[in-house]
């Protein structure tokens, strides 16, 4: 089946193609290379934020996808060096209805499409992105490739489709490990001027407690709300041991967020099972769920995802509702769950668990972003929270 853009362009042409045949047609405006023609491989997903794709695109959560933004207009504000979540993009593709040339904005440096040729990322836009969601929301998130310029007959379907077949699906991989530190650092970078106006006090460590942060693919803005805290911050590799992160002497754990399957992350279920109840931890998306298999429950992949700046949870004991950012795939099955674990918050959109407890070992986590990036601040108090559960409230 071929979907028609609905829009026209002096752009290449591109298109994105599904393995059961479903194309969607479109423009390139993004990385102009080679391996264009023969297809960036992703798995597709769609992203429900207005605003945000500066964080999006540089957010490790979205390594190996292509993401579809649901908001027609995307790249009026351009590109800034503030904004980015890591040095680099780690998107597939990006997928925009209409994509603004010329973004208006004083603190922008470049455009999407320049940010875009520059980190070498394909992108379309004259695409009809609600057919899109409809369809990945009826289908499935699923790989697919991203192509450029279009094919143009049946045979040249039929070879892409051939190939993108015979691609590994996108839960085979450790992806953790493939975007996690290679060596151990230290992060001391507060906010930028404009991001700190946050509508509650911060709680703050007077004697730089040290925490360390368990790199499953973390956002610098999970850092940054550390250091606003007073915290000394040191990231370390996913597959970091208990006795290694015992050896540095920290008041506290964080589990990053991160990309892919959390059954196949390697080493940490373990070495987080060796920590348990020795240090407060506080597990971030990816970091929930690993959190999660590290106490024997188990993980279950979504139809196609909660990707956006506007999940609703609730939390069970307070009856209070958060409108809270989100990117995973997979979620945490709560009939696996130990005795002793608790689940603390669920979405209201379709019941799955946002968060849970295990007060005697002092963890928790959540399966959103408290640190948000882009999306609302309902759940940023999470790591004041934390401050408390290393004594300093």
């Amino acid at each position: 089946m071929m979907v028609q853009s609905p829009l026209h362009s002096s752009l290449p042409t591109g298109a994105l193609l599904f393995a059961d045949g479903t194309i969607f047609s479109g423009y390139s405006f993004g990385a102009e290379k080679d391996h264009l023609a023969k297809g960036v491989l992703g798995e597709v997903i769609f992203n429900t934020a207005m605003t945000g794709y500066q964080e999006i695109l540089t957010d490790p959560s979205y390594y190996g996808q292509i993401v579809v933004m649901t908001y027609p207009h995307i790249g009026n504000y351009g590109f800034n060096p503030d904004d980015n979540e890591s040095s680099k993009c780690y998107a597939s593709g990006l997928i925009v209805h209409e994509y603004c040339e010329e973004p208006s904005n004083w603190k922008s440096r470049e455009s999407l499409a320049t940010f875009l040729k520059r980190h070498g990322i394909a992108a379309l836009t004259g695409v009809d992105t609600r057919a899109i969601t409809r369809y990945i929301r009826s289908a499935g998130a699923m790989n697919a490739y991203l192509v450029s310029p279009a094919p143009k007959n049946k045979a040249e379907v039929e070879d892409i489709l051939a190939r993108l077949r015979k691609e590994p699906s996108f839960g085979d991989r450790d992806l953790v490990f493939e975007v996690s530190c290679k060596e151990a650092y230290d992060f001391n970078s507060p906010y930028a001027p404009h991001q700190g106006a946050w509508n509650f006090p911060l709680t703050k460590a007077k004697d730089k407690p040290l925490v360390v942060v368990l790199d499953f693919g973390v956002k610098q803005n999970t850092l940054r709300s550390l250091v606003e805290r007073g915290c000394r911050v040191k990231v370390v590799p996913a597959r970091t041991s208990a006795d290694e992160i015992l050896a540095m002497n920290p008041k506290g754990i964080i589990l990053s967020n991160g990309p892919g399957d959390p059954a196949l992350v390697q080493s940490a279920p373990a070495n987080i099972r060796s920590l348990l109840g020795k240090l407060p931890i506080f597990g971030i998306c990816m970091g929930h769920q690993v959190l999660a298999h590290a106490i024997g429950a188990k993980t279950f992949k979504l139809k196609f995802g909660h990707h956006g700046a506007n999940q609703p949870v609730l939390d069970i004991e307070s009856g209070r509702v958060m409108i809270t950012s989100q990117n995973h795939g997979y979620a945490v099955d709560p009939d696996t769950m130990p005795k002793g674990a608790k689940v603390t918050q669920i979405n209201l959109n379709d019941k799955s668990v946002e968060g849970i407890s295990l007060p005697e070992q002092r963890a928790l986590s959540v399966q959103y972003h408290p640190e948000a990036s882009p999306g609302p601040h309902d759940s940023m108090a999470y790591f004041d929270d934390f401050m408390k559960a290393m004594n300093y409230v």
